[in-house]
């Protein structure tokens, strides 16, 4: 009968460890907008938080660049130190699912002593003897804590959360990665377009101070002209090494970012054309939220909540369940015997009476930093809302500007094609020809520059909404469905 109560009891404890202690997770609203300032193709539609990031780069359709991206996601050690964090994250999330199981461990010992004949007496009517004697016991144990005021679920969801931070940061770190590289890279393709402009400049000008050169030998004009053409090739050619002094720097930091010693890396220069990805109808107002940061923030709350319930559940008992069996006998073969059979069933009781405001101030301080993650949860989408907006606002502006400068570099063509077939009728001062040499010049490597910036807005964009900007597949799972599956993973 004794049994069958402690059973009940022990049933009736295991039936209220469902029961947790503090605010269950409820993430925060933020006011997103319901679209943003420009107009077509931007419209509103449904999150893509869950959407797949993609290889974003292959938009750009060039293909030293998609390699160079392969390189570094499989060689930066910057990603293998988050990777490691990831799996840190995972490891101590399967820490705090296990004290949801009983501990169960196993003892053995086998002696052979001597009992002091001066030990304290237990029977007045009986004298110590000095004894030596076998002890050979081996034993069964179980510890489990019962969970009644859920210190223990709240501790597993806040690993949980925990690791899916990670691998949103992980994931973040991906991003990062791999558009600081695509921008490193259109800065280098941005230069060698501006170095080549300076090259073909200084091979007309070269040309032009050979035609001064001569006029002047034929005493057909002075030697101021000679002088100032002599000056402005001088003055480009000081841009070529300042160029290239830029150039080494974006390749030696790509070679960082793909994991090659600089000294041995290097990227042949090129002027081919690269594109300009377009952005198709439909893209929505709120895919940001799927930003890895976001996530990331998103989840760093969920932690913080589950560590108000783990400080709120010191201020209950904790009980823990310990039953044990085994035997023990001073002879080996005896060891089997039934009346060598021990055990032991029951729970321990642990409370805490006075602690001068301790557990209070715990609690007090969890909430403190769950408040603080809200915080910096809304300061990320806001900052995320002001990143899409300067770069879709961004990509406009720079659209018709370098649409503009191309119209620049045709009028300055012509000017320039004008003051030289002026120059040789003799109407007009070869200062005319240089000033249209000159102009040319910055048209077409302000030209450069435009492509570069619009390039790089383009990563900006793509940074800034969180990867690729495709639509979610059938079938694509939901966002907390897809965190779980992240976690299941390891």
């Amino acid at each position: 009968m004794t049994t069958r109560r402690t059973l009940i009891a022990l049933a009736c404890a295991l039936a209220l460890a469902g029961c947790a202690v503090g605010p269950d997770y409820k993430k925060p609203q933020v006011d997103m907008p319901a679209a943003w300032a420009p107009e077509a193709p931007w419209r509103p539609m449904q999150p893509q938080d869950a959407a797949a990031r993609g290889a974003w780069w292959e938009r750009f359709g060039d293909a030293q660049l998609n390699a160079l991206q392969e390189k570094a996601l499989d060689g930066n050690q910057t990603l293998a130190i988050a990777a490691a964090r990831l799996s840190q994250a995972r490891a101590q999330l399967n820490v705090a699912s296990a004290g949801q199981y009983p501990q169960v461990g196993i003892n053995a010992r086998a002696a052979r002593q001597r009992i002091s004949a001066n030990r304290p007496l237990t029977n007045y009517n009986s004298p110590n003897y000095a004894t030596v004697q076998n002890d050979f016991a081996l034993g069964l144990n179980v510890s489990y804590e019962l969970d009644l005021f859920g210190r223990v679920q709240r501790s597993v969801e806040g690993a949980a959360a925990s690791a899916q931070q990670s691998a949103a940061d992980f994931e973040n770190t991906r991003l990062l990665l791999t558009a600081e590289l695509a921008s490193n890279y259109f800065n280098l393709r941005e230069l060698d377009i501006e170095l080549d402009v300076v090259v073909r400049a200084i091979a007309l000008q070269r040309r032009a101070l050979e035609l001064a050169t001569s006029r002047h030998d034929l005493g057909a004009t002075s030697g101021l002209d000679v002088a100032q053409q002599q000056a402005l090739l001088d003055s480009t050619l000081t841009q070529v090494d300042v160029l290239g002094k830029q150039r080494a720097q974006y390749e030696h930091a790509i070679a960082t970012l793909t994991g090659t010693p600089a000294p041995a890396f290097s990227i042949a220069p090129s002027t081919a054309a690269i594109a300009f990805p377009e952005i198709p109808v439909g893209v929505p107002s709120d895919v940001l939220e799927r930003r890895p940061d976001i996530a990331s923030a998103e989840r760093a709350m969920a932690a913080a909540n589950a560590q108000i319930g783990v400080a709120s559940a010191a201020f209950y008992p904790s009980f823990m369940l310990q039953p044990a069996y085994g035997v023990d006998s001073r002879n080996w073969g005896a060891l089997f015997n039934a009346p060598s059979v021990l055990w032991s069933l029951g729970v321990s009781a642990t409370q805490s009476l006075f602690d001068a405001g301790r557990l209070r101030a715990g609690v007090d301080f969890t909430k403190a930093g769950y408040e603080a993650t809200v915080a910096a949860y809304r300061r990320t989408v806001l900052t995320a809302m002001q990143e899409v907006e300067d770069g879709i606002t961004g990509i406009a502006s720079l659209d018709r500007a370098y649409n503009q400068s191309q119209a620049a570099i045709a009028s300055a063509r012509r000017v320039l094609d004008l003051a030289n077939s002026r120059y040789d009728g003799g109407v007009t001062p070869y200062l005319d020809v240089i000033t249209a040499q000159q102009a040319l010049l910055n048209s077409e490597r302000q030209a450069a520059q435009l492509m570069g910036q619009r390039l790089l807005t383009s990563v900006f964009l793509f940074k800034a909404l969180g990867g690729d900007w495709h639509e979610r597949r059938e079938g694509q799972p939901a966002p907390q469905a897809q965190a779980a599956a992240v976690v299941a993973s390891e």
